[in-house]
Formats: C-alpha cells, sequence, structure tokens
C-alpha cells in the first residue's frame, strides 16, 4: 500500500493486522530514507537504530518475509521513502495498491507537526513516479483508492481491495481493538496517537473547513497536479 503522510495508512494497517491470516510491516524504508537524506525526524536516531539501513536488504525484506500461518504479507510504505537509487524492478513481484488524498487535507494535517514542510515530505511527485513504474512493470494501471471515498464506505473498499488481492474478505478488517502494536515503528508515539485510540474506520472531515497560510497552500499548488493524475485512476467505491 504505497501512500504519502496523514493519508489513513496507519488505520489500513490496523485493519489487514486485525486479519488472523495476516502479518504487517510498518514503512520498511524509514530508515533507508532518514540515512540517505538530511532530514531530521522525531525519534531520527531510533529509527536508525531500528531498521536495515540498506535498501537491498530491505527489498529482500519485502518480497521474501515469511511468518508461520499468515500466507498475508500487508506493507504499509510511504513514497517520500523511495528515494531515485532505489531500483524498482521488485514491485512487480507485489501486489501494489495506492492510496490517496487530497493535497489540502495532506498539508493541512502534517503542517501541525512539520510547518517547514516541503513538497518532497508529502510524497505526491514520488507517488506518480512510482504508479507510472508499476504501470510500466505489470503492463497495466494499479488499483487507486481515494481515502475520502473509503472513509465513506469502508466495508466496500475493503471488500474490493480483497477482491483484487484474490483473498476472501475478513469482517475483521472494519474494527479493531484500541492500543498500541508491537509491529508499530518506533516512531509510533510521535504519530501514531489518534490510531491508537482508534476502535475501526472514522467517517471522513469534509475538507471545506480547511485553511491553509501562503506556504502551505503553495505546497498544495504543487502537489494538486500529480494528486489530479492519480484522481483519475481512482475507482468508484
Amino acid at each position: 500500500m504505497w501512500s504519502g503522510p496523514r493519508n489513513i495508512s496507519t488505520a489500513m494497517m490496523r485493519a489487514w493486522e486485525n486479519r488472523a491470516d495476516t502479518f504487517v510491516t510498518d514503512e520498511p524504508f524509514y530508515a533507508h530514507y532518514l540515512a540517505n537524506s538530511i532530514e531530521r525526524h522525531p525519534g531520527h536516531d531510533e529509527i536508525l537504530a531500528s531498521q536495515a539501513n540498506d535498501w537491498q536488504k530491505v527489498v529482500q525484506q519485502c518480497v521474501s518475509s515469511e511468518q508461520p500461518g499468515c500466507p498475508i504479507h500487508y506493507q504499509k510504505h510511504m513514497t517520500h521513502h523511495m528515494l531515485p537509487h532505489i531500483s524498482l524492478e521488485w514491485l512487480e513481484k507485489l501486489i501494489n495498491i495506492f492510496l490517496i488524498r487530497t493535497p489540502e487535507a495532506v498539508v493541512a494535517s502534517y503542517s501541525k507537526s512539520r510547518p517547514d514542510l516541503n513538497i518532497s515530505d508529502v510524497g505526491f511527485i514520488q507517488q506518480t513516479r512510482l504508479f507510472s513504474k508499476v504501470t510500466e512493470l505489470t503492463g497495466s494501471p494499479p488499483l487507486v483508492l481515494d481515502s475520502y471515498k473509503l472513509l465513506k464506505k469502508p466495508q466496500q473498499a475493503m471488500q474490493l481491495i480483497c477482491s483484487h488481492c484474490d483473498i476472501p474478505f475478513d469482517e475483521a478488517m472494519l474494527s479493531w481493538p484500541a492500543g498500541k502494536r508491537a509491529s508499530d515503528g518506533v516512531w509510533a508515539p510521535y504519530w501514531y496517537k489518534s490510531v491508537e485510540a482508534s476502535t475501526g474506520f472514522e467517517p471522513p472531515r469534509e475538507q471545506n473547513s480547511i485553511k491553509l497560510d501562503k506556504h502551505q497552500q503553495q505546497i498544495v499548488d504543487q502537489c494538486l497536479p500529480h494528486y489530479e493524475s492519480m484522481a483519475l485512476h481512482s475507482v468508484d467505491i
């Protein structure tokens, strides 16, 4: 599952982990991303120490990890973690799904934690690059889901995803116990407060109330063409 930050990606990870046949991986390229950029994120040193910093080792984990009794491996990926030097040929071995959200909503939410954000932080450019590469590798566009539509009809959305992946839908995906997870990345204390309190998908917030300053609006304007190109492929739910 490929998305930018602040895009219900952790709630989606909760939904999949609540299946008895699934294990999850939380942002496996995060440490490599930090080790190869000038970015300083909350918990920076902890993140570097918690994961493999070599992207080739991370790829091996993504394409070959197994867990007894769990044939499904759900991977939560951030598009901005995929730096240009990382080969993408391995994506052909996975089912790739893209989760999108309007730039206004992403920027407004992410700015609360990183007010000095730039366009690279929110992953829209990287998402369109990944989408094009997956299309090239597989010969057809991958599934694209709009998070707003998903939150309005979570059961239908999860049924659609399961059908796309050729696995049975499980109602356990629609609700989960509140709290922390051992599978959460070490960055969870900085970002996962709301999802730790959640017990399911919450109705979407209407976006007409979003207020942006000049800098935030500039970021949104830069992201918009990339979002719109992805939205053209978004499925109806």
